[in-house]
């Protein structure tokens, strides 16, 4: 069976998170459901990371193994029309070896947290940020941050419904930037790792908000991290702001004609 691997993208907030489950829609059923309508008999789709209810994806990777030989123009195009309307869209779609895994053969996760800092709630960006009402001190945060990559355990910062068999991951990379913003602040985390405990991102995010507001002293992410204790982090940020932005592999599968609007790809 000739296996496709898709980018995809979508706005988290009507969902119950990606990951097919009984009540609410997930992202998985949505995708399955319109890949469905081309082949009933397709089995389900594996994806490159479980989001969480709310979190959105500009770059969220997945594979599925379908009968006929379709070409990734024509596939992506037919997909996209089954999703409408609902928030999700095929971005790159590729045909991929039979042994290539979304999940397994991924080295790498990317993701941000936006937050804008403002006293007015947001209107046109609701969703899309973490609105937080004080001033941020974008410094104070990279010193916070900067005690957090590398290899640790990160008890403090998982969830305690996480399912993963160890706490230890090795954080490649935080950093905090900042943007023009009328009226107050655009702040965006952007982080990077192999991959993520349950909540990490969240947890780690909303543990640096205390420290750009001044309520916690960037030392304090360091005493959190060895302190191995759930009690010890930060609140968690809500998931609103939150995207997968990429997903990293050896080779690129997307590199060379996996955008939907590829001349290429319509061969």
């Amino acid at each position: 069976m000739p296996r496709y691997a898709f980018r995809i993208e979508y706005d988290g907030r009507p969902f119950a998170g990606w990951q097919r489950q009984d009540g609410p829609a997930s992202v998985q059923q949505t995708l399955e459901e319109a890949l469905r309508r081309l082949e009933p008999d397709m089995p389900s789709v594996a994806a490159a990371g479980r989001t969480d209810a709310g979190v959105h994806a500009t770059g969220q990777v997945a594979h599925a193994d379908l009968s006929r030989d379709w070409t990734p123009f024509r596939l992506s195009e037919a997909v996209n029309w089954h999703l409408k309307p609902a928030p999700v869209a095929i971005t790159a779609c590729v045909r991929v070896p039979a042994d290539w895994h979304a999940r397994f053969s991924a080295v790498e996760r990317r993701y941000t947290l936006r937050i804008v800092a403002r006293r007015a709630p947001l209107t046109l960006e609701a969703g899309q940020a973490w609105r937080v009402i004080g001033p941020l001190d974008p410094e104070a945060m990279r010193a916070g941050a900067a005690l957090l990559t590398g290899r640790h355990d990160f008890t403090t910062f998982r969830a305690s419904i996480c399912q993963a068999k160890s706490p230890v991951k090795t954080l490649d990379e935080i950093t905090v930037e900042t943007r023009p913003y009328p009226g107050g602040q655009d702040i965006r985390l952007h982080l990077r790792a192999r991959s993520f405990l349950h909540n990490q991102v969240r947890s780690i995010a909303g543990t640096l908000e205390r420290v750009g507001a001044g309520a916690w002293v960037p030392e304090r992410v360091a005493r959190a991290l060895e302190a191995r204790d759930r009690a010890a982090c930060g609140p968690v940020a809500p998931p609103d702001g939150l995207v997968l932005t990429g997903v990293g592999y050896p080779a690129d599968p997307f590199a060379s004609d996996g955008r939907v609007d590829s001349p290429a790809s319509k061969d």
